[in-house]
This record gives structure tokens, sequence and C-alpha cells, in this order.
């Protein structure tokens, strides 16, 4: 019973602390103009091939370590390999806090590109996105304005549309060369 009333009281400290830092303005990236950088992350219950993101690194011409991926499961088991680094539901802490290994290291890290690939509201995703230093933000639009630079309006099962929509628009705002 404690459990229960332990996570609830976790997740009402994340959503203050999630309320207080959408309130703040957005802290500028000291990055140059280009996309060098490319962080994703990956609602993997709505879309698990995370591999595709990779894609990313011929697209623009990146170095090969220069694409990092962290996925959200609602529920994993430690023990089941996965491919992509994964944060859960139970990694929530107090004020927001993400107890994960995997998202530390991911938070660590400056971006020029940050991919919000997940559609709905999700605390502990909503948080990672909001933590993440990011020069530039692309995200869906079924999610807060607040989370996104650039909004597409496409289907979250549709990569392929999403990665040429995403192309012509850094295109477009000098991000990339043709």
């Amino acid at each position: 019973m404690f459990k229960g009333i332990k996570d609830k009281l976790k997740y009402k400290s994340g959503l203050k602390f999630l309320k207080q830092e959408l309130s703040k303005p957005i802290g500028a990236v000291d990055r140059s103009h280009g996309i060098k950088s490319v962080g994703c992350i990956v609602d993997m219950d709505k879309f698990e091939d995370t591999d595709l993101f990779y894609q990313f690194q011929e697209e623009y011409s990146l170095r090969p370590n220069a694409v990092k991926i962290i996925g959200y499961k609602s529920y994993y088991d430690k023990n089941s390999p996965y491919s992509t680094p994964v944060f859960s539901d139970k990694d929530l802490g107090w004020n927001g806090a993400i107890e994960n290994s995997y998202a530390l290291e991911f938070l660590s890290r400056e971006y020029d590109l940050l991919v919000n690939y997940y559609t709905g509201e999700n605390l502990l995703i909503q948080l990672m996105s909001i933590q993440t230093k990011a020069r530039f933000r692309v995200g869906f639009k079924d999610v807060d304005q607040h989370y996104n630079d650039l909004i597409l309006n496409v289907p979250i099962n549709d990569f392929k549309t999403f990665k040429s929509e995403l192309k012509k628009y850094l295109y477009v705002l000098d991000e990339i060369k043709n």
C-alpha cells in the first residue's frame, strides 16, 4: 500500500516540477548553426523500430556517434535485452528527477537537434524532453507546443514522411545543406 501512495506522490511532485519548468523561459544552448548532433526520445510503446533514427547520420552527414537514442516503455523487464537504452515509469524520482543511468547519460549531453518522437501526454517523456539541452526541437502536433520549435503533422508510424519533412524544413531554415 505504501508503494502506491509513494508513487502517486512522486507523480504529483513530477507534475509540479514540469509545470515550473514550462513556466520558465527555455535557456538557449550556445552551439553553432548546423546539425552536428541529434538526440531522439522515442515512445517505444507506439513506435518500436528505433534503429531507423540512425538514418539521420547518413541524411545529415554526421559523425558515427552523433545520433543518441533513448526509448520509453511504460514497463520493461531489466533482464530483457533492448538494442536501445530504455527508461520507464518506475524510474521517476522525487521532484521530476529521472533515476535511470541511461537517461542521465542522455541528459548530460547537448544536442543541435532533439527529436521528440512521441504523441500525447506522458509525464516521464515530457520530463526528459524539457530537461534535454537542445538548440532546436522537433515533434508532433499532438504534443504541447512548449516542447517543440517545429511541429510536424504526420502519423507516428510514418517515419519515412517524418524524415523527409524534417529534412525539408531543416534545409529551409539553413540548418543543413542539400
